[in-house]
């Protein structure tokens, strides 16, 4: 599976309507016994540490290096390998005042990035999917505009269409929602099935910044809590090497 910047949704909504052998995503999945993606922040790194406003370049390593690896997740979890394949364009709009959060949904990599580094895990068939992402755009000022950018796009847009391969396209409420408080300037945002094959599957994603590198961390099929929980440990994962590397 190719990972990308969020694009990864696309592949990992296509993987639950695959390990439902076709049922609607929203209908009862009974007990689940997969893992919670709720992570452990290294309490041997410190939060505070200053990371370089820039301009920094980062390496494709150092921010693979900066990266949550499955060690660092519970157990139960496993990596899913990246895929050199396209992803495509999968969301789409009618409406001009969505144009912007399309462009960004269907991104391979943050708009403007010099580098960028990816990870994706999987809990079980019926997820939950977690990905992480970080994308170094050489200054904190880059990163915050990226960010207000991607913030305004989703305020104006309220719906977008997701194409699932092989399965027909399915309308997606797109709602900000209350951010993680880690990392600089955070938002949330949460696409929701409306209707088609996608009904009632959610996938949230949280957009925070660490200095001169956007964060950002997307979770399918997940329950309460566990999008601060994974965004608290990817910051405090990326931050102190972040720091290191580019002090």
């Amino acid at each position: 599976m190719k990972l990308a910047f969020p694009l990864a949704v696309a592949a990992a909504l296509s993987l639950v309507l695959t390990a439902c052998g076709g049922d609607e995503p929203g209908g009862s999945a009974g007990p689940s016994s997969t893992p919670s993606v709720v992570v452990t922040p290294t309490e041997s790194t410190p939060s505070d540490e200053p990371i370089a406003t820039g301009p920094v370049k980062r390496t494709k390593a150092e921010l693979t290096k900066a990266l949550l690896e499955l060690a660092d997740l519970p157990s139960g979890f496993t990596l899913d390998e990246e895929d050199s394949e396209d992803g495509g364009t999968p969301f789409s709009s009618p409406t001009s005042k969505c144009k912007p959060l399309v462009k960004y949904l269907n991104a391979d990599e943050a708009p403007g990035a010099k580098n960028s580094a990816h990870r994706s895990f999987t809990g079980g068939q019926k997820g939950p999917y977690i990905d992480f992402s970080l994308d170094s755009m050489n200054t904190s000022t880059a990163v915050g505009e990226l960010q207000t950018s991607f913030k305004d796009a989703v305020t104006a847009c309220k719906k977008v269409t997701m194409r699932v391969e092989g399965r027909g396209s399915s309308p997606m409420e797109v709602a900000e929602v209350t951010a993680p408080q880690f990392g600089e300037n955070p938002f949330a945002f949460k696409l929701t099935g409306i209707s088609g094959p996608l009904e009632g599957l959610e996938y949230s994603t949280a957009i925070t910044g660490v200095g001169d590198v956007l964060l950002s961390v997307g979770i399918l099929a997940g329950q309460a809590g566990e999008l601060d929980g994974a965004t608290e440990a990817a910051v405090e994962k990326a931050r102190p090497i972040l720091a290191k590397s580019g002090g």
